[in-house]
């Protein structure tokens, strides 16, 4: 049962930039399609349960003046692996992402859950808070790219829904179109929420 409350907070409970309000420099920066949001989101699940259940299975060893140091090398060692795998599998979007890929080492849902969860849990539930975190940060980037993607282009995934005549919201696929998106889904959320 603790194993999946620990999935399934990740989802929405604590959904990374919509609730935890955390990750906003690639939730911005490259969520101006869904394949982008997507692509984005797998590359952080993996660097987050691989690292979730690396230092959990550590988190004895590992002397406490040292952990952030430990942390940052272990998560900057699966953000290489995520790296290459991309170069090697999906260039197109590794060149889209461009620095935000690297970036990942720094993302503060990652040191975050490593220091708040999988330093203290065992290697189980860290591999479920770290798939649910990564599943539930994947949807959103990939709903605010197919959002942006909808009113800035008129496409999902690249495949066409408005009709010939839509005229796109070019403003929505721009930096600033992001904060607006973001904004009105963590404005739509606030008020579920209460509700």
């Amino acid at each position: 049962m603790r194993f999946y409350q620990e999935f399934i907070k990740g989802l929405w409970k604590e959904i990374p930039p919509f609730k935890l309000v955390l990750g906003l420099c690639p939730t911005l920066a490259v969520t101006a399609a869904a394949a982008n949001g997507f692509f984005m989101g797998m590359a952080t699940t993996f660097v987050l349960v691989c690292s979730n259940v690396l230092i959990s299975m550590l988190r004895k060893v590992i002397p406490s003046k040292v952990r952030i140091a430990a942390y940052i090398l272990v998560i900057a060692s699966f953000v290489v692996i995520v790296e290459m795998m991309m170069k090697a599998y999906v260039f197109p979007f590794y060149q889209i992402l461009g620095i935000f890929i690297p970036l990942i080492v720094v993302n503060c849902i990652i040191l975050g859950r490593a220091e708040a969860f999988a330093a203290k849990n065992g290697v189980l539930y860290s591999f479920a808070d770290g798939l649910g975190i990564g599943i539930g940060f994947t949807i959103a980037l990939t709903f605010l790219g197919a959002l942006r993607e909808l009113f800035g282009v008129g496409s999902i995934w690249g495949f066409a829904v408005m009709p010939a005549s839509y005229m796109p919201f070019e403003f929505m696929i721009k930096a600033p179109g992001a904060f607006v998106c973001l904004g009105v889904i963590l404005g739509l959320m606030s008020l579920v929420g209460k509700k």
